[in-house]
């Protein structure tokens, strides 16, 4: 068994946008009961001691966290290597310089288009000024700066503006991520799943701008799982070198876990050493033993695991079956069916269900409550 090296720290699902594509919970409710200050810094040495050596800042939006500065010098204190990835609404120059203070590695900005409008549409606010204020402010204190934009029907034919926009802005980095279907994304599946002529379209761009920009900025294209012949590797492997602590502190391998039914584990009843090398969570799909056919008698068990568990458990109600992104999985229609859907009329524009806003309550003290 490995030790991890990546921690994703998602220190709040409160967020103010409205992003129909989120891959946060649909039961937001459930993670109310956030970690305390002391609890996260307790979660950040025991991850430290673990063999953690990333930290990432996640939510919803962490900016939300009235302690964030203090979660910051914590990690950084522990030499764990910060990346905060945020929507930048409230990235303000004076919060930045405390974050840059407190020793905040990178930053990792969000935007949903490349012109202002179609941004706060697909955002739910008004918040593109704001995001490109706050590239400004990033580059102006000194950090690498990674653009990050999840692609779907609504706004991957613009793709070469956003590239323009990633470039003039200064971004060391950009992620054209298209949209993983998991949270609201699932429920919004059938309108943000782009077309195939759009996707290929979209490559060639995306070839065209990797070659220009290669000495300057690194672009980074990950396309649909629908339209891939074999699914991704999850995580590099389940439980293998990533973990995730939820707002509530729950621990699992991958953001999207919380939705299979698995026992939980929290950092707030058990170490996180004990959860990573012993919890049912992180054990029950680790490695290959757990394999049925055609994933145990394939070649390729050991580079994609079987693919995602969670988008198999989704698609069929059982996450120990083949991906069904895979030609080879018995359930492979289901995904042939959503494609054939998305080709079949590829003008279509289908209402989206946004996720709600929940930018309010409290932060918790910095000493935990009693339970």
């Amino acid at each position: 068994m490995d030790s991890p090296f990546g921690l994703l720290a998602e220190l709040t699902y409160r967020c103010p946008l409205a992003c129909a594509y989120c891959s946060n919970p649909l039961n937001l409710a459930d993670y109310s009961d956030e970690l305390a200050t002391d609890e996260w810094r307790r979660v950040l040495v025991e991850a430290s001691d673990l063999g953690v050596l990333q930290c990432h800042l996640s939510g919803g939006e962490p900016l939300l966290r009235r302690d964030l500065v203090e979660i910051v010098a914590a990690a950084h204190d522990l030499g764990l290597y910060t990346n905060l990835v945020t929507s930048a609404v409230g990235l303000s120059r004076p919060r930045a310089e405390q974050l840059r203070a407190a020793g905040l590695d990178h930053v990792q900005i969000s935007i949903q288009a490349d012109e202002p409008a179609r941004s706060d549409r697909i955002a739910g606010i008004p918040s593109w000024t704001r995001k490109l204020e706050a590239m400004g402010v990033v580059k102006s204190l000194g950090w690498p700066l990674t653009v990050n934009v999840v692609l779907h029907r609504h706004n991957i034919d613009r793709i070469a503006d956003i590239l323009g926009l990633a470039e003039k802005v200064g971004a060391d980095r950009v992620e054209l991520a298209n949209t993983q279907y998991y949270g609201w994304a699932w429920r919004n599946r059938d309108a943000l799943l782009p077309s195939r002529a759009q996707l290929e379209a979209a490559e060639v761009v995306v070839r065209a701008a990797r070659e220009r920009l290669r000495d300057h900025m690194d672009v980074s294209y990950v396309i649909p799982d629908y339209y891939s012949r074999y699914p991704k590797p999850c995580m590099g492997g389940w439980a293998s070198r990533q973990l995730t602590v939820t707002p509530n502190g729950d621990v699992l391998p991958c953001p999207a876990a919380q939705s299979l039914p698995l026992p939980r584990a929290s950092v707030r009843t058990d170490p996180l050493a004990r959860i990573w090398a012993e919890s049912p969570v992180m054990t029950a799909f680790r490695g290959t033993d757990w394999m049925r056919d055609p994933c145990r008698s394939c070649d390729r068990r050991s580079l994609d695991f079987g693919g995602c568990r969670c988008q198999a458990f989704q698609l069929t109600g059982d996450a120990g079956r083949t991906d069904p992104v895979c030609h080879l999985s018995p359930d492979h229609a289901l995904v042939a069916k959503a494609v054939e859907a998305a080709n079949a009329d590829p003008r279509a524009d289908l209402p989206l269900t946004p996720r709600p806003h929940r930018a309010s309550r409290r932060t918790p003290a910095a000493t935990p409550r009693r339970r």
